[in-house]
């Protein structure tokens, strides 16, 4: 595929155009995660003088998390706020405005790409850095929510150290739970891996892995009906589907419970113009993080469904206000 393949111009939307007199930044940064603050950081110590729009949740999907042991320089572990407000705090020192706000619309059709913010300012920017993550999926429970940050958890990878030694449940039937399960089963005693349907959607190879586990056991034709404990999880009540139209009620002790099911790369704004992936994720030239349009990057989970750590996330925002400098000096 021939990666800045030309375009078909976007068809006219429905939103209302916007009005009045437009502000024109150097850099503008979409999102205030990880990818989104090391950019920042980088692009202030560049004289791009960006300003970045936190978005819904400012600071991330790290937020959500209680406890991080895994990011470089805290060797004592902190929680993803705080880690979040240090990354702020370091952006800010060297002169990123970070503002409240939702960018609602954009026109990446002119040599400088215009951003609406709330429906109502328009930001016109000579680069724009995209750092708007992914959402986790959830299957939607109200104890999902009473849990998290008390052994619901969407990220192995992150938060599996918590549970060594102890029984935990995984929730998906893809490549990702496969994965999950079998990186669980590598630090816990017993790793539950629940399954909707009669059979793994996950390639044979990852397949192979689970079955050939031995503290894994795949529960099929499981459905997840309730997440319970005493302020942290202890267990989880599952229907598991009997015959045609029988259920039996199934009770699992747990510590953790992990989702992996899936993550929605928060694109949809972009997609006019930006050339994504069948599941949403901003496609970048390989080795950068140049979008298909010139001036346009894109950092952290929005383009990455491989790694998705807060980590590499930050490192991709490096890259962006780097790609960014370069473009802004090649045109200008």
């Amino acid at each position: 595929m021939d990666f800045f393949k030309k375009m078909e111009t976007p068809q006219a939307t429905t939103e209302k155009k916007v009005s009045g007199e437009a502000e024109h930044v150097k850099c503008l940064i979409i999102g205030s995660g990880p990818a989104g603050y090391t950019a920042a950081i980088y692009a202030a110590r560049a004289n791009m003088k960006p300003v970045m729009i936190q978005g819904m949740q400012a600071g991330g999907q790290l937020t959500t998390t209680t406890e991080v042991e895994n990011f470089p320089g805290y060797p004592d572990g902190t929680d993803g706020t705080a880690l979040m407000e240090d990354l702020k705090k370091q952006a800010e020192r060297f002169g990123t405005e970070v503002r409240w706000g939702m960018v609602t619309q954009v026109d990446f059709s002119g040599k400088v790409h215009e951003v609406v913010v709330d429906g109502e300012k328009v930001i016109k920017a000579d680069t724009v850095i995209i750092a708007t993550g992914a959402t986790a999926k959830y299957l939607g429970l109200e104890s999902e929510e009473k849990y998290k940050g008390g052994g619901v958890s969407a990220c192995a990878t992150c938060d599996g150290f918590f549970y060594r030694g102890k029984d935990v449940a995984v929730v998906g039937g893809g490549d990702t739970a496969a994965e999950e399960a079998t990186y669980l089963a590598g630090l816990c005693n017993k790793v539950y891996l629940i399954v909707r349907k009669d059979f793994l959607r996950a390639s044979k190879a990852m397949q192979d892995r689970v079955f050939n586990t031995k503290n894994i056991e795949v529960l099929f034709e499981h459905n997840t009906k309730e997440i319970y404990g005493d302020g942290v999880v202890q267990g989880v009540k599952l229907i598991k589907k009997m015959g045609t139209s029988e259920e039996q009620e199934v009770d699992i002790k747990v510590d953790g419970f992990f989702l992996a099911i899936g993550h929605t790369p928060n694109s949809d704004v972009f997609k006019p113009y930006l050339n994504t992936d069948e599941t949403g994720y901003i496609i970048t030239q390989p080795g950068t993080t140049k979008t298909n349009v010139p001036g346009v990057f894109a950092c952290g989970d929005v383009q990455d469904h491989v790694y998705r750590q807060a980590i590499t996330a930050a490192g991709t925002g490096c890259m962006a206000a780097l790609d960014a400098e370069r473009y802004f000096a090649e045109t200008h």
